[in-house]
């Protein structure tokens, strides 16, 4: 454990807590997690995440953006629910994209566990993506992404970033119950 990783998690707790809010402060204070984090998964060969990480940086911008200037009348999103056919296109994206990094990470690169590494790096994009559009079903694919991310660092002997991940799964699961009862949500057509 170093302080670096420490502070990226504090970071973390913090943005994500602000996310549940629904505080547009979230996207700045979670850039400096994902670029903290990048130097992290660097120096423990864990390259999807280190892609991930910078991929969520140019995220954190959009969704900056997205909450702040985004929506129809420009006045930042509001909380809205999924499509079945767009539930089901963003999956599939996830799954195409896991496949093709895992393909690329287990041929190409010393990564120490490029087909999990990979899926979990796919399918984060999609919740994130549908997190900086304020869609609710981002939380439900946080919740599961994450309980893998626990999984997964607490075999890597990774033991804080995988307590974490494990308290990123119950902002998660508060996320999903907060925006819920978001009025917007609620009188959607």
């Amino acid at each position: 454990m170093s302080w670096l990783e420490l502070i990226a998690a504090g970071l973390g707790i913090v943005a994500v807590w602000l996310t549940v809010r629904q505080n547009p402060w979230c996207w700045p204070i979670g850039l400096l997690m994902v670029l903290l984090y990048a130097w992290l998964f660097y120096d423990w060969r864990l390259y999807s995440n280190l892609l991930l990480q910078l991929l969520f940086a140019g995220s954190q911008l959009y969704g900056w953006w997205q909450w702040t200037r985004g929506g129809d009348q420009h006045d930042g999103r509001k909380v809205s629910r999924l499509s079945l056919a767009s539930l089901a296109a963003g999956l599939s994206m996830g799954a195409l994209g896991a496949w093709l990094l895992g393909y690329l990470m287990a041929n190409h690169t010393d990564a120490s566990a490029p087909w999990l590494d990979a899926a979990l790096t796919s399918f984060s994009l999609v919740a994130q993506l549908w997190m900086a559009q304020k869609r609710l079903q981002c939380w439900a694919l946080w919740v599961v992404v994450d309980l893998c991310y626990v999984a997964f660092f607490v075999h890597s002997q990774l033991y804080l970033t995988a307590g974490l991940y494990a308290a990123f799964t119950a902002l998660a699961m508060s996320g999903w119950l907060s925006w819920r009862r978001d009025p917007a949500l609620r009188y959607a057509p």
